[in-house]
């Protein structure tokens, strides 16, 4: 196994939230940080020495910051396969290009998860509105996807008929799209996955979720779950990630139906919003997880030290220039804001998140919701 040592070079493939706050890791871990992104003024620039603009499907630019690069890795999935093969090409990509390939799309991804055995919903993959219409006529319920993209809501219609299946189909593009059968949830979860390229890997507690309209609103951690069921939440995210051979972080999200089944959701290779939690509860933070898991260090301990909480900040917080309130809601003992160096905001981006530590979770989650109503201009 190849180990690359502080000094050298971590490129990122993405510079959103994610490539930045893995970024100010990496550099307090002593790595130099690059960055491609197409956006000029991506967050991470702010903590990167060299940020390339380029889409994520541009070889040639994928291959200049991989020549620079000890080891690339990524904070979004939706990289072109091209530009990944150009990365491997140069330097190595952790996760490597075949487990992002299979990942990036909704399709493929359901697709591996029921060949490899491990439980998921009823679903369907179609290519034409009729057969959208067959398959909800066979699933009852359910929710149309595009199989790329489309995270925290969009790309996403629920339906309930053939009718509006049809519909669904033509409004998410026509052509190919995932039929996801609707389930009774009891609750939301994930485990997050650091893995070395020897095997070694370390399985964060379960964190417990709450979405609105699709976009994550909270997450707890611990989550008050029976150890059976933390158990069982992560040997299945381990095997995935063995079994996928990931070097780095994946998050793996589930389903806990009423009637007590465990499903998988989706995977995400990389950092994960369900686990900002990890910098202030947990002994690594993922982020940091994340360097040492890819550059081949002693993986950190993932024990949970401190109930801990977070809430997302979207931009509706600043729609029509609105200004949130940041010292009022920084007067809650314990909570911290962070904030993405986003430099537009719009409604549904999200724009930061509040975290807090207490006694026990359902305190923190008390805190940060109580921080955010504070935070609120109206």
């Amino acid at each position: 196994m190849s180990v690359i040592v502080p000094g050298g070079t971590i490129g990122i493939l993405g510079g959103g939230q994610l490539g930045r706050m893995t970024g100010m890791a990496a550099r307090s871990l002593g790595y130099d940080v690059q960055v491609l992104d197409p956006d000029p003024d991506c967050p991470a620039r702010a903590v990167a020495s060299r940020t390339i603009t380029a889409r994520f499907d541009d070889a040639d630019a994928a291959a200049d910051l991989a020549r620079d690069c000890d080891v690339v890795t990524l904070e979004i999935e939706q990289i072109g396969r091209p530009a990944l093969e150009a990365v491997s090409g140069m330097a190595p990509l952790r996760p490597r290009a075949e487990a992002i390939f299979t990942v990036q799309d909704r399709i493929r991804q359901r697709s591996w998860l029921d060949t490899h055995g491990f439980p998921v919903g009823g679903y369907r993959a179609v290519m034409t509105a009729d057969e959208c219409a067959d398959a909800v006529s066979v699933l009852g319920p359910s929710i149309c996807k595009s199989p790329m993209g489309g995270y925290d809501g969009r790309g996403q219609r629920r339906v309930r008929t053939p009718d509006e299946a049809r519909e669904a189909h033509e409004s998410l593009g026509g052509g190919r799209v995932i039929v996801e059968q609707f389930l009774d949830l009891d609750l939301e979860l994930s485990v997050l996955v650091a893995r070395r390229e020897d095997g070694a890997f370390a399985v964060y507690p379960p964190s417990v979720n709450h979405h609105v309209h699709g976009v994550l609103d909270w997450a707890i951690c611990p989550g008050g779950l029976a150890a059976p069921l933390v158990q069982h939440a992560q040997q299945v995210a381990h095997a995935i990630a063995d079994t996928m051979g990931i070097v780095g972080l994946l998050a793996v999200e589930l389903f806990l139906t009423k009637d007590g089944r465990l499903l998988v959701n989706e995977l995400a290779p990389r950092p994960h919003n369900t686990y900002h939690h990890s910098e202030r509860g947990h002994s690594t933070s993922q982020f940091e997880q994340l360097v040492r898991a890819v550059c081949g260090l002693p993986l950190g301990e993932v024990a949970s030290v401190v109930p801990a909480a977070i809430a997302n900040l979207l931009g509706d917080l600043w729609v029509e220039g609105a200004r949130p309130h940041f010292a009022e809601a920084l007067t809650i003992p314990d909570v911290r804001l962070h904030l993405y160096g986003k430099a537009s905001a719009r409604p549904g981006r999200k724009m930061g998140h509040l975290s807090a530590i207490a006694p026990s979770a359902q305190e923190a989650l008390d805190k940060v919701l109580e921080a955010r109503r504070l935070l609120s201009p109206d």
